[in-house]
């Protein structure tokens, strides 16, 4: 089940924030090495060489084969060097797992258009690239799976906490329907499309990031605060993403494409 041996996955973001010795990895680290552990051959691509270099000895010493390269993922010629790059060391290229993003806090009047800019750059625009030039070698290849991370804040409004995101939430919206568009355009061809949609995690960046920008520095009130928003009483981790990630990666999911999985431990259905 859920066997990825002879594979070649790229994951994109599979550097984590915070210390290497952290036992809590952020969304593309831990998808990078459960595809490992699932028997794939995986190119680990960041732009924190330090970062994706502790992944890879991860790997390495769980005895799974993977490679590292530098990408900013926001730069057109750094992507296609990179996929070429892993052409050259792997000779074909299976699944593509598009997980950068991060989020900026402001609403259309609050927002510089310079931030506006940069986040849809960042969220939507990595992965429009990602597509742009792993498609040709899928389509040569006759199959491929594409798996995009999006977010909940794409697919609905929070309300009660009176934070707004604008950028982010477009850019993450924008990610989904990519997504659709790119799977109906080349379903036909052996290619499928998803998206992983998830809400509040508990990652290094909450601890590392948001509990400075919106936690008052005080992660431990944060996370309790995160968690109480979530109907299940607990944020998930980056685990629950990976697991969805792979699946969709999967042949057991060979006919499931332009669709999303929520994991959101039931958020978005309880919000208005």
């Amino acid at each position: 089940m859920l066997d990825l041996m002879g594979k070649v996955a790229i994951v994109a973001g599979a550097g984590s924030v915070g210390p290497a010795d952290s036992e809590i990895w952020g969304n593309g680290k831990t998808t990078a090495i459960l595809l490992a552990r699932q028997g794939a051959s995986v190119f680990l691509v960041d732009i924190n060489e330090a970062a994706v270099a502790a992944s890879r000895s991860i790997i390495e010493a769980e005895g799974g084969t993977s490679a590292t390269h530098h990408c900013d993922l926001t730069v057109a010629a750094d992507v296609q060097a990179m996929i070429q790059a892993c052409l050259r060391h792997f000779k074909r290229i299976d699944i593509l797992v598009n997980n950068v993003g991060g989020s900026a806090p402001g609403d259309p009047v609050s927002m510089a258009e310079e931030v506006w800019d940069r986040q849809i750059e960042f969220n939507l625009k990595t992965a429009f690239l990602g597509c742009k030039y792993v498609l040709p070698v899928m389509l040569e290849q006759g199959t491929g799976t594409i798996v995009n991370i999006a977010s909940v804040a794409g697919m609905r409004n929070d309300f009660l906490t009176g934070r707004s995101h604008v950028g982010y939430s477009a850019a993450k919206a924008a990610v989904i329907q990519l997504s659709r568009s790119v799977a109906g355009t080349y379903a036909k061809q052996g290619i499928r499309v998803n998206t992983v949609v998830p809400g509040l995690m508990h990652t290094p960046l909450v601890e590392y990031r948001l509990a400075h920008t919106v936690g008052g520095n005080d992660a431990q009130k944060l996370i309790e605060a995160r968690n109480a928003a979530v109907p299940m009483g607990h944020m998930g981790d980056a685990w629950d993403v990976a697991h969805a990630v792979l699946f969709l990666a999967s042949d057991e999911a060979r006919f499931i494409t332009a669709t999303e999985i929520v994991v959101d431990g039931g958020s978005t259905a309880a919000m208005p």
